[in-house]
């Protein structure tokens, strides 16, 4: 049984930060996995340790720098990797369409029994990319998968999903399949310096699109970002300072000038 881990590189502003363009300053920026995505690489270890999973193969669509966040799922048990990038991507946003078609073909040449991602990713928070890929490649699918146990022999995954409203759901999945998970379905482990040392020399397969038989126009995205500002304050916050009998008598002056008595 094969396991492909969709996984993201995505990017954290510092807490001061300054706008480029219609983008935030590079320098402004610090890089790492994706919070989800990391529970989703815990679950295909887990699989393959449990003797259920033969191979697990992390996917991203990433520039050379995603390497070394893709290395970070080979450091905690991925057997290698595939990395797509193309000078296509570099022209614009990357929508969801354009990210499932890539996808699509990777599926198409690793044809993997199982399809794990994060259910969303931190930086754009679409939550739709999963749903498509199922759509697009015909498998089953469920997300927002917090606890998942999977019978190979039986060709199923017995998944549980939190909903809305509270609602819990037990049902099970045909494979192969594709499964989003929510934080909280495993605790992802630290990779061991053992483990960054085997990332190093584990296999990285760098692809473009023509290594996946797609063209530009095939990812041409639908999305254009026309600006990106900081949105304006409507109000400003008082810090209130001094001893409790200070605080206490200058909230009580902010309160009578709101128009709030006892």
């Amino acid at each position: 049984m094969k396991v492909l881990v969709t996984v993201k590189e995505v990017a954290e502003p510092d807490d001061d930060f300054a706008i480029d363009g219609t983008d935030i300053a590079a320098s402004d920026l610090e890089y790492d996995l994706n919070e989800w995505d990391d529970y989703a690489v815990e679950a295909a270890v887990q699989l393959a340790e449990a003797g259920i999973a033969d191979e697990v193969v992390a996917v991203t669509i990433g520039p050379e720098r995603a390497e070394e966040t893709i290395r970070m799922a080979l450091a905690k048990g991925a057997d290698r990797a595939v990395r797509v990038w193309d000078d296509a991507f570099e022209a614009g946003f990357a929508d969801v369409p354009a990210k499932v078609t890539t996808f699509e073909a990777v599926v198409e040449a690793e044809e993997p029994d199982l399809v794990l991602g994060g259910v969303q990713a931190a930086d754009t928070g679409f939550g739709a990319t999963g749903v498509a890929l199922a759509e697009r490649i015909g498998f089953e699918h469920a997300a927002v998968v917090n606890d998942l146990e999977v019978d190979a022999d039986a060709g199923v995954a017995n998944v549980h999903r939190e909903l809305e409203g509270g609602v819990e759901e037990l049902t099970e999945v045909d494979l192969p399949a594709v499964l989003t998970v929510q934080t909280g379905l495993n605790e992802p482990r630290y990779a061991s310096l053992r483990g960054i040392r085997q990332a190093q020399r584990k296999e990285i397969d760098a692809k473009d699109l023509a290594d996946l038989g797609l063209s530009p126009d095939d990812v041409e995205s639908g999305l254009t970002i026309t600006s990106m500002y900081e949105p304006e304050s409507e109000s400003d916050a008082e810090i209130i300072e001094g001893d409790a009998g200070e605080a206490a008598g200058r909230l009580a002056e902010v309160l009578t000038e709101l128009g709030v008595s006892a």
